[in-house]
C-alpha cells in the first residue's frame, strides 16, 4: 500500500510539472530555467566533489563541488527570473536572497516574485525601483522560499517512503521501483540529482539510482532518435544530460516517462542482483554516477553491471519507440518556436 501511495504521489508531482509547463505564464521557459539551475549546481557538485574530489583526491575540486551544490536555490531563483524577463541585476538580487534554500523552493519563490519585480520595473521610476526591490522583493522572495521549503520536503519524504518500504521487503522490488522512479525523475525538472541528494541516499539505493540513470542515456538516445523529437544535437544532449531537454520532455510526458520507467526498472534489477553500493549521495547522473561507482566496488563487477544496464536502456528505447510509434508528439522545433506547430506524429 505504501509503495502504491508513494508512486501515485510521484505521478501527481510529475503531472503538475507538465501542467505547469503547458498552462502557466512562460511555463516552458521557467522549466528550462529550472533544468539549467540543476545543471549549474548539482551536476557541477557531482563531477567536482565526488569525482574530482573523492575519487581523484583534488581538494580544490571538492571545494568547488560543495560550493556549487549549496547554491541550488540561488541558481534556480536567478535563472527563472531571467527567463521571466527580469533584468539581470534584479534576477541576481532575487537569487542572492535565496542563498541556503533548496532548488525547488528557490525556483518557486523566484518565479512568483518575478511578476512583482517586472511590475516594479515598469511602474516605478528609474533609480527608485532599485530601492523598492531591495526593500520589498528581496525579503518577499526569501519568505516565499521559506514557505515552499516544508511543502517540498514533505513531498520528497513521501517519495522517499517508496525507497524505504521496497528496501525492507525485497531488493528486487526496490530495484524495479527505485530504478524506474529515479530514471523518470532524471528526465523531469525535479532532477534525480536533487532528489537523491535531498533524500541522502547511499549504499544500494544510490547505486541503483546512479546506474539506472547511466543506462537511461542509451535509452533516451535511441528513443529520441527513433521518435524524431529533434535534430542530432538535441538527441545527443538528452543522452548526456536529460535536464538540458526538460522542456521537450515536459511537453511529451507519457511516452518519455513510460519508456524511462521501463528502462530504469530493468537496470534497477541488474544493480540489485549485483548488490553494488554507492556512498556518494546525489550522483544520480549519467557520467559522474558511473565514475564514482568504481570508487566503492570492484571495477570488473561495475563494468559488467554498467554494460548490462546500457543494454537494458537500448532495449527499452527500441520498445518505447515501437509502442509509441503513432503517438502524437511535440517536437523541439514546435516547442522552441523554430518552426510552426504542425501536429506531427512520430514516424
Amino acid at each position: 500500500m505504501d509503495i502504491a501511495i508513494g508512486t501515485l504521489l510521484l505521478l501527481l508531482v510529475l503531472s503538475l510539472f507538465s501542467l505547469f509547463s503547458f498552462k502557466a505564464p512562460n511555463g516552458m521557459k521557467a522549466m528550462g530555467a529550472l533544468a539549467n539551475a540543476a545543471v549549474a549546481s548539482f551536476l557541477v557538485e557531482a563531477f567536482q566533489s565526488y569525482v574530482g574530489g573523492d575519487l581523484f583526491g583534488f581538494e580544490l575540486a571538492k571545494e568547488v563541488g560543495l560550493a556549487s551544490g549549496s547554491m541550488g536555490g540561488v541558481a534556480a531563483a536567478a535563472l527563472v527570473s531571467l527567463a521571466m524577463g527580469v533584468s539581470p541585476v534584479y534576477a541576481l538580487l532575487l537569487g542572492a536572497a535565496c542563498a541556503g534554500t533548496g532548488l525547488l523552493p528557490g525556483f518557486i519563490a523566484g518565479y512568483l516574485v518575478s511578476f512583482l519585480v517586472k511590475l516594479i520595473e515598469k511602474k516605478v521610476p528609474d533609480g527608485l525601483d532599485l530601492i523598492v526591490c531591495i526593500i520589498v522583493a528581496a525579503p518577499l522572495v526569501r519568505f516565499a522560499a521559506n514557505i515552499a521549503t516544508p511543502i517540498v520536503d514533505a513531498t520528497l519524504l513521501n517519495i522517499g517512503g517508496i525507497i524505504t518500504t521496497a528496501a525492507n521487503n525485497n531488493p528486487i522490488i526496490m530495484g524495479i521501483v527505485l530504478g524506474g522512479v529515479i530514471t523518470v525523475v532524471a528526465t523531469a525538472p525535479l532532477s534525480s540529482m536533487a532528489l537523491t541528494a535531498m533524500l541522502g541516499l547511499t549504499g544500494l539505493p544510490m547505486a541503483i539510482g546512479a546506474l539506472s540513470v547511466m543506462g537511461s542515456s542509451f535509452m533516451n538516445f535511441v528513443f529520441f532518435h527513433r521518435m524524431k523529437f529533434g535534430d542530432r544535437s538535441s538527441t545527443i544532449a538528452v543522452a548526456i544530460e536529460p535536464l538540458t531537454q526538460a522542456d521537450v520532455i515536459s511537453a511529451n510526458p507519457i511516452p518519455v516517462y513510460v519508456t524511462n520507467f521501463l528502462g530504469g526498472a530493468m537496470a534497477g534489477i541488474v544493480v540489485a542482483l549485483f548488490n553494488l553500493t554507492n556512498n556518494a549521495t546525489g550522483t544520480a547522473t549519467p557520467i559522474a554516477g558511473l565514475m564514482v561507482m568504481y570508487g566503492f566496488n570492484d571495477a570488473k563487477t561495475v563494468t559488467i553491471a554498467a554494460a548490462l544496464c546500457a543494454l537494458c536502456g537500448i532495449a527499452a528505447g527500441f520498445i518505447g519507440s515501437i509502442v509509441f510509434k503513432n503517438f502524437k508528439i511535440r517536437t523541439v522545433a514546435e516547442i522552441r518556436g523554430t518552426a510552426p506547430a504542425t501536429g506531427n506524429e512520430a514516424a
